[in-house]
């Protein structure tokens, strides 16, 4: 193609689009100069008088202009009304507050009833009821045969033999304890395990045929009338009853040993002693 076509084809095309330019600005111009005012037209609407009480432009540009700042109406209040506590439901906090207290009262509740029946007399035997120990010869075999001493766990009680040569004696001194003096009238004693003075359970001196307390050397001879150590009194009885010969202790009828210095056996350590040293040893 030689230098003077491609001349000729670039001269067309910049004709060509400048023709376009031109028209599309005269079209723009048309459209513009179709929706304008001209300005004679707005002068006369600034001179013109509304009467009619319409807003004019300038009046609502100088509203939008000002600075007033405009008060709203207060408004009114509605009544609170309280919402419905199964439409809500129960909050986080209820639930645990709830569940402390429901922990709580059980746990209050089953502490009262364990305190209950400790205290209570068992209706069906143990500690704090009546207790049938067996037939008063058979009880006294099995002493015999003990060297002196019989424990029964059930009834936390030692039972032992009372001479009958001491039954004067211990009239003088148990006279008030009936239910006791009745054991003893029968050959028996029951005496309770623990020792006066700090609550230790008494075991049995097989050597001495004294009962002697290991806490604190609190000495009793074998029907439990005190013989040294700090304990204030003797040990203590239940009261027992005879009934066609067969003995039953109730554990819940405790009666307090007799004074010290009380001895209605006469009986002396038959023995080397297990704690102490005798008569007023500690």
């Amino acid at each position: 193609m030689s230098t003077a076509v491609i001349i000729a084809i670039v001269a067309i095309a910049a004709a060509v689009l400048g023709a376009v330019v031109v028209v599309t600005t005269a079209r723009q111009t048309d459209v513009r100069g179709a929706g304008a005012l001209s300005r004679e037209t707005r002068k006369r609407d600034r001179k013109a008088t509304i009467t009619d009480g319409a807003v004019t432009g300038r009046e609502v540009e100088a509203a939008a202009k000002s600075t007033a700042v405009m008060v709203a109406a207060p408004a009114e209040v509605a009544p609170f009304v309280a919402p419905d506590a199964e439409a809500i439901g129960v909050s986080r906090r209820m639930f645990f507050n709830r569940a402390a207290v429901g922990m709580m009262s059980a746990s209050l509740g089953a502490f009262g009833a364990a305190v209950i029946a400790f205290l209570w007399k068992g209706a069906e035997g143990g500690f704090g009821s009546k207790i049938a120990a067996g037939r008063v010869s058979d009880i006294l075999s099995t002493i015999r045969a003990n060297d002196g001493f019989l424990y029964l766990a059930e009834a936390r009680a030692w039972v032992t033999e009372y001479p009958e040569s001491a039954l004067t004696k211990a009239k003088a001194v148990y006279g008030n304890q009936s239910q006791v003096l009745s054991g003893m009238e029968a050959g028996v004693v029951a005496l309770y395990q623990k020792c006066p003075h700090l609550g230790c359970r008494v075991p049995e001196c097989k050597s001495s045929q004294w009962f002697e307390c290991q806490c604190h050397g609190s000495q009793y001879n074998r029907v439990g009338e005190k013989k040294g150590g700090p304990a204030p009194r003797g040990m203590d009885r239940f009261a027992v009853s005879v009934t066609n010969g067969v003995l039953t202790i109730d554990t819940g009828s405790v009666f307090a040993g007799p004074p010290a210095g009380v001895n209605t056996t006469g009986q002396e350590a038959e023995g080397p002693h297990c704690v102490g040293a005798g008569e007023g040893g500690h």
